[in-house]
């Protein structure tokens, strides 16, 4: 009766229902109770997760948020709230692969086989490219990530499907990281990948290469599923009017939130750093 009082007459509603409107009143004065007054609490901190996840966690990485802010309710509850308020994830959409192979080209063994886990930074990072749409024509991304944290340690960004692309992307993460003993790359069989020029870069680094077996995406999933993550959560919510502007709102997604913020359900629901962080911690003590 609250929600449609402004659509019908409260006496009619009241006739339909079965009710007296003295005893609608009633209800509509009485004080809430503790867990009404509670809910609505909680509700305030599930809105500032909600803000600080860029509204693109569901009720899953809400109560991981909550509970690393002290908060012992269930997750059921917490995704009831959310249901009531109508508050969820983003919608997210199907995706493809998109880089294209060279069937002449030499490449590596598949030296990975879908075994993503690593015990260690600095071992194994996993590379790939994607498309963004702008006004301008097509944004070209690549990206290097480090299976042990899934952290983004490498970033390049331009107009062209060329190989200086990758090569780009691994210059910076070889900037930002500093490994010892052996490093395996994986990608797929993209031209850029088995390119001469690339092969030349990684050899003159002492850079193991691994790549996919034909048509299979799965092996090399992680790389994929951050492109996926990347659009379903950033970029398919904005047209980006030129490439400058997509490259600064996909940097800033990156670094500031993907790296430091985001929640991944595969790190426990630690960001990457924090990820990182905890582990140099455990090993310190």
């Amino acid at each position: 009766m609250k929600n449609h009082a402004k659509e019908f007459c409260i006496e009619k509603m009241a006739k339909i229902l079965g009710v007296s409107c003295s005893g609608y009143y009633k209800y509509l004065n009485r004080p809430s109770s503790i867990r009404q007054m509670e809910n609505m609490r909680l509700l305030g901190e599930i809105q500032k997760a909600y803000k600080k996840g860029r509204r693109m966690y569901g009720s899953p990485r809400i109560h991981r948020e909550l509970k690393k802010n002290g908060e012992t309710c269930s997750r059921k509850r917490i995704a009831k709230i959310m249901r009531q308020e109508k508050i969820q994830a983003k919608t997210r959409k199907h995706w493809k692969v998109t880089t294209k192979s060279n069937p002449k080209a030499k490449v590596a063994p598949h030296r990975l086989q879908q075994n993503f886990s690593v015990e260690v930074p600095n071992k194994i990072w996993v590379s790939d490219i994607t498309y963004i749409e702008t006004l301008e024509g097509w944004l070209y991304v690549t990206v290097v990530l480090d299976l042990f944290s899934r952290k983004a340690v490498g970033l390049s960004m331009g107009a062209s499907l060329e190989t200086g692309l990758v090569v780009r992307a691994l210059e910076q993460a070889l900037c930002h990281r500093k490994f010892s003993g052996s490093l395996i790359h994986h990608s797929d069989k993209g031209c850029q990948y088995t390119s001469k020029e690339f092969l030349k870069f990684t050899q003159a680094h002492r850079i193991e290469l691994s790549m996919s077996g034909k048509g299979n995406c799965y092996d090399n999933a992680v790389a994929e599923s951050f492109f996926h993550t990347l659009k379903t959560e950033h970029t398919n919510h904005y047209k980006f009017k030129t490439r400058e502007e997509a490259m600064t709102s996909i940097f800033e997604y990156v670094e500031v939130f993907y790296n430091r913020q985001r929640l991944h359900s595969s790190l426990g629901y630690l960001s990457p750093d924090e990820y990182e962080r905890g582990k140099k911690s455990k090993e310190v003590a």
